[in-house]
């Protein structure tokens, strides 16, 4: 949805809009511009989460395919989970802000940001594992590993010239597109 909201409110803006994934296998889609080139984008936004890539090269390398392929001044929408966010160097942010106007839309679920606080039952290889959220120490790993992330790029990423917002899957879309005018 956050990205066909994006897809449709630069159509509606008049800008080219292109998509890439981060991976070297799959060519990005080249930029198009109105009803089209938003098409073109949701296409393959279809295809591309109908399954995981063969190879996930990360965001890292979907940042460096973004910033040759685009020319200065152009609006950059990064959809992302927020580890990925924070794994990256703040620097990396800076420098794309420079040249381009970023808006990075962190992607969560309600259940990463405000779990019950309860048993859950995970499957990992085919084995059942239950995550105690009523412990305190587990919920504060919980927090460390989901709600962390989030905090700490809703608070530096501005600093570094980028446009940041935490977008949960519950969310109505239409709030969702101030950020991207």
């Amino acid at each position: 949805r956050a990205g066909a909201v994006a897809a449709w409110a630069a159509a509606r803006d008049g800008d080219r809009i292109a998509a890439l994934r981060g991976s070297l296998r799959e060519p990005p889609v080249n930029p198009g511009s109105g009803p089209r080139g938003a098409l073109r984008v949701l296409d393959a936004m279809v295809r591309w989460y109908a399954q995981p890539p063969a190879e996930d090269a990360g965001l890292e390398v979907a940042l460096d395919h973004a910033a040759r392929l685009l020319r200065p001044g152009s609006r950059m929408v990064v959809l992302a989970e927020p580890g990925s966010v924070a794994a990256l160097p703040q620097r990396r942010w800076a420098v794309l802000a420079q040249h381009h106007e970023v808006i990075v839309l962190l992607l969560t679920d309600p259940i990463e940001t405000a779990p019950p606080a309860a048993a859950l039952p995970f499957s990992r290889d085919g084995q059942r594992i239950e995550l105690d959220l009523g412990a305190p120490a587990q919920r504060q790993r919980w927090h460390a590993n989901f709600v962390g992330p989030i905090e700490a790029a809703l608070e530096k990423l501005p600093a570094r010239g980028v446009r940041v917002q935490a977008l949960s899957t519950d969310a109505a879309s239409e709030a969702w597109l101030p950020l991207l005018g």
